[in-house]
C-alpha cells in the first residue's frame, strides 16, 4: 500500500510536468491551428538556461524565471520571424519546418552547452522529504512541482475564462478573421499567446532539471507523451490537457511501477520483466486509442 500511495504521488507529478508542456502546446494548436514539433526544444532550452544559472549564481529562485524567460523570448521571436508564415500552410508544411527547428536548437545548445548531460541541485529549502501520508516519506521538491502545476492550471482557467485577454483569445480560436476585423492586432495576440506557451514549456524544463540530466535532445521524447495528451484531452482545451496529462502521468507511473511484477504470477521473471516493460511503454498510446474509440475528439474538445 505504501509503494502505491508513493507511485501514485510520482505519477501525479509525472502528470503536472506534462500538463505544463501540454497546455501551452494547446493553446497554441486551437487558437493558431500550428502544429509545433519544436515545443520539446523549448523545454529543453528552459532547462539548459535554468541549470546554467543555478550553477552560476547559486539560486534556484533567479534560475527558474531565468529559464522561463529564455523559452518565452526564443518563441516569441521563432514565431514572428518563422512561425507566422506558415499559419495558411498545411500540416505537412508545419511539421517539416518545425522538425528543421528541432534539429537547429539541438544544435545551438550543443554549441553552447556541449554535450555532457548537466545536473542541477535541488534547492536546500526544497530538499529533504515530508511525511504527510503515514508510512510514506515523499520529497518535498516534487510536492512542489505537484503545487506549481495546481497554480498554473488554476491561473490559465481565470486567464482564459475571466479576462479579456482570454476572450480574445477563445475568440481568435473561433473565428480569427471576425476578431481582425474588430480592430483586435491578431498578429499581437498570437505572438503572445505561443510566449505563454513557450514560457510554460520552459517552465516545466527549469523544474525537472533537478530530477533529470539536462542535455541536449531532452524534449524529443517527452514531446510524444505531450502529443498523447493532448490528443487524449481534446485539442484547444486547457481542461482536457490537465485531466489528459493526469491520466497519461498515472498509467505510465503505474503500469511501469507494478506491471512486471503481476505478470511475474502467470510467466517467467525474465519474460514478465521484458514483456511489461515493453506495455509499460506502450500504455498512453493503449489509452490513447481506446480514448480515441469511445470519443474521437477528444475528452474535451473545446477551451476548459
Amino acid at each position: 500500500m505504501t509503494l502505491l500511495l508513493e507511485q501514485v504521488l510520482n505519477g501525479l507529478q509525472y502528470g503536472v510536468t506534462l500538463f505544463l508542456l501540454a497546455a501551452g502546446l494547446t493553446l497554441v494548436f486551437g487558437i493558431m491551428g500550428l502544429i509545433n514539433l519544436a515545443h520539446g526544444s523549448l523545454y529543453m532550452i528552459g532547462a539548459f538556461v535554468a541549470a546554467r544559472t543555478q550553477a552560476a549564481t547559486g539560486s534556484f529562485l533567479l534560475a527558474v524565471p531565468a529559464g522561463m524567460a529564455a523559452a518565452a523570448l526564443t518563441g516569441m521571436a521563432v514565431e514572428a520571424t518563422i512561425l507566422r508564415r506558415l499559419y495558411a500552410r498545411d500540416h505537412l508544411d508545419q511539421v517539416l519546418a518545425t522538425f528543421g527547428l528541432i534539429l537547429f536548437f539541438n544544435e545551438v545548445m550543443a554549441m553552447l552547452f556541449g554535450r555532457q548531460p548537466m545536473m542541477a541541485p535541488i534547492p536546500d529549502f526544497l530538499s529533504g522529504s515530508v511525511t504527510f501520508i503515514p508510512g510514506v516519506p515523499y520529497p518535498v521538491y516534487r510536492l512542489a512541482i505537484i503545487a506549481v502545476g495546481v497554480l498554473v492550471a488554476g491561473g490559465l482557467y481565470g486567464l482564459i475564462v475571466h479576462t479579456r485577454v482570454g476572450m480574445l483569445v477563445r475568440a481568435g480560436a473561433t473565428n480569427r478573421d471576425m476578431v481582425r476585423a474588430l480592430g483586435v492586432r491578431i498578429g499581437l495576440l498570437y505572438t503572445l499567446v505561443f510566449g505563454l506557451g513557450a514560457m510554460l514549456a520552459g517552465l516545466s524544463g527549469a523544474m525537472v532539471g533537478p530530477l533529470l540530466s539536462v542535455q541536449v535532445g531532452m524534449g524529443d521524447r517527452i514531446l510524444i507523451s505531450t502529443f498523447v495528451v493532448i490528443v487524449i484531452g481534446g485539442l484547444g482545451s486547457i481542461r482536457g490537457a490537465l485531466v489528459g496529462a493526469l491520466l497519461v502521468g498515472m498509467i505510465d507511473t503505474l503500469t511501469r511501477a507494478f506491471l512486471p511484477g503481476l505478470l511475474r504470477g502467470v510467466m517467467a521473471a525474465a519474460d514478465a520483466d521484458s514483456i511489461g516493460a515493453g506495455l509499460s511503454s506502450m500504455a498512453a498510446m493503449i489509452l490513447m486509442a481506446v480514448v480515441l474509440m469511445v470519443r474521437p475528439r477528444g475528452l474535451f474538445p473545446a477551451h476548459g
